[in-house]
C-alpha cells in the first residue's frame, strides 16, 4: 500500500477507473463472483437477457421487477473506496473518476468529476415526454413506472445491446490519455467498450486493484490482489495524514 501511495504521489494526478467491486462494501453485489447478479437468474431468463434493451422493450413488467430487486440499492452508503477516492480528488492527487458503476456513489461521497459510463440509477426519464424523474420514481411504484403523460418512465442507464451514452466514453478515454497514472479496481475487465479505456492509457504508471486476475496485470506497474477500499483508504491515509478522516 506504500508502493500505491509513493506511484500515486511522484504521477498524479492519477485518474481512477473502477468496477463492481468498488461497490461490493457498501452491500451491492458485483456480478461474476458466486454470489452476484449473474447467479440471480429469473426463471429459465439469464440477468444478460433481462437487462438488456430489447428485453425492455418487450416485457417492460418482468424487466422492473428484476431491477428492483437486483440493481436499485436506495439505501446504499459510500464506502472507504470512494471516500478515499474523493479525499485524494480534493487534495489533488486525482483528477477524475471513471466508474462502470450505476450507483452514484462516488458523487455521494463527493468527487466532482465523475464520469458514469453506464449512467445511473438516480435518473430517469419518460419515454414519450422526456421529463426527468429521481430514483424514487422507480422505487416507490408497483409494476412498470409510469409519467403524468402516462408514457413508460426508464432508468438512464446503458442496458446490454445499448450504445454508451454520446460523449461520455470519449471523454473518458481523453483524460485516461493524459493522466500520468492509471488505477483501475474492482474490475475484470471483461465488459467492452469500457474496458478498452485501457488502451488509452500511455502514463507512467498503471495500478490493477482487483481480488482475481485481470488481462491488464502483465502490463501493470503495481498490480494488487485485496480489496479496493483497504488499498485506496491505506493510500489515502499516507498520502493526507491526518487531513484525511
Amino acid at each position: 500500500m506504500n508502493e500505491l501511495a509513493e506511484l500515486i504521489k511522484k504521477h498524479a494526478p492519477a485518474v481512477f477507473f473502477g468496477g463492481a467491486g468498488v461497490s461490493t462494501e457498501s452491500g451491492i453485489p458485483d456480478f461474476r463472483s458466486a454470489d452476484g447478479i449473474y447467479s440471480k437468474k429469473y426463471g429459465e431468463l439469464s440477468p444478460e437477457d433481462i437487462i438488456s434493451g430489447t428485453f425492455f422493450a418487450r416485457e417492460p413488467e418482468t424487466f422492473f421487477e428484476y431491477y428492483r430487486a437486483h440493481l436499485v440499492y436506495p439505501d446504499a452508503k459510500p464506502n472507504r473506496a470512494h471516500k478515499a477516492l474523493a479525499a485524494l480528488e480534493a487534495a489533488g492527487y486525482l483528477d477524475c473518476v471513471i466508474t462502470q458503476n450505476i450507483d452514484s456513489l462516488h458523487t455521494k461521497a463527493g468527487s466532482k468529476r465523475v464520469y458514469e459510463l453506464h449512467g445511473t440509477v438516480e435518473r430517469n426519464y419518460c419515454l414519450r415526454c422526456g421529463r426527468r424523474y429521481d430514483i424514487s420514481r422507480v422505487t416507490e411504484t408497483d409494476g412498470v413506472p409510469r409519467c403524468e403523460c402516462g408514457g413508460i418512465v426508464r432508468p438512464d442507464v446503458t442496458l446490454y445491446d445499448e450504445m454508451l451514452p454520446e460523449g461520455v466514453f470519449e471523454a473518458a478515454a481523453s483524460r485516461v490519455s493524459r493522466a500520468g497514472i492509471m488505477i483501475v479496481g474492482g474490475t475484470s475487465l471483461a465488459v467492452y467498450p469500457a474496458a478498452s479505456l485501457v488502451r488509452y492509457f500511455c502514463g507512467d504508471a498503471l495500478v490493477v486493484i482487483n481480488y482475481t486476475p485481470t488481462p491488464a496485470d502483465r502490463l501493470a506497474t503495481l498490480v494488487i490482489h485485496d480489496s479496493v477500499g483497504k488499498a485506496l483508504d491505506d493510500a489515502a491515509k499516507e498520502l493526507l495524514g491526518s487531513s484525511y478522516t
